[in-house]
């Protein structure tokens, strides 16, 4: 008697065991989809004191400079300039710009400008089909160096 009911209580923990593990193993697998479905979509936001936000997001490098767009059009150029790639075509209004370029990987590199405000502009730096941020943080970095000049 005492034998079946420390039998019955050991399956009864068994039991609670194994749908404890299965959960795990569940939830184990669905943060690992996850991560892997959303893997590039948001990969960093960090705060750029005055100049706003920078955010890398889906392959793009995104910012925000307190700039009007000829300033920031003209640090692009010479942060290329300086970066040794030579812009294949350049477009420019007073409402946005465009800068593209190609890389020694003959990896398409393209500069948006938008204008937000007066003394606003919205910057995106894409290199390639699926983005490269260490490229563009690196050629970001060049224009804000330009631009503090």
């Amino acid at each position: 008697m005492i034998w079946s009911g420390w039998l019955i209580g050991e399956i009864f923990q068994r039991k609670r065991r194994v749908k404890m593990l299965k959960r795990q193993v569940l939830l184990i697998a669905m943060l690992i989809g996850s991560m892997l479905l959303l893997q590039g979509c948001v990969v960093a936001a960090v705060g750029i004191g005055a100049a706003g936000t920078i955010a890398y997001v889906r392959g793009d490098l995104q910012a925000v400079e307190s700039e009007s767009i000829n300033v920031v059009y003209e640090a692009s150029l010479k942060a290329l300039k300086e970066l040794e790639l030579l812009p294949t075509r350049k477009s420019k209004d007073a409402l946005g710009a465009e800068i593209v370029t190609y890389d020694a990987q003959d990896k398409k590199i393209t500069i948006r400008l938008k204008s937000a405000a007066e003394k606003t502009t919205e910057l995106s730096i894409r290199i390639g089909v699926f983005g490269s941020e260490t490229k563009s943080r690196l050629i970001y970095q060049k224009i804000r160096e330009n631009l503090q000049h």
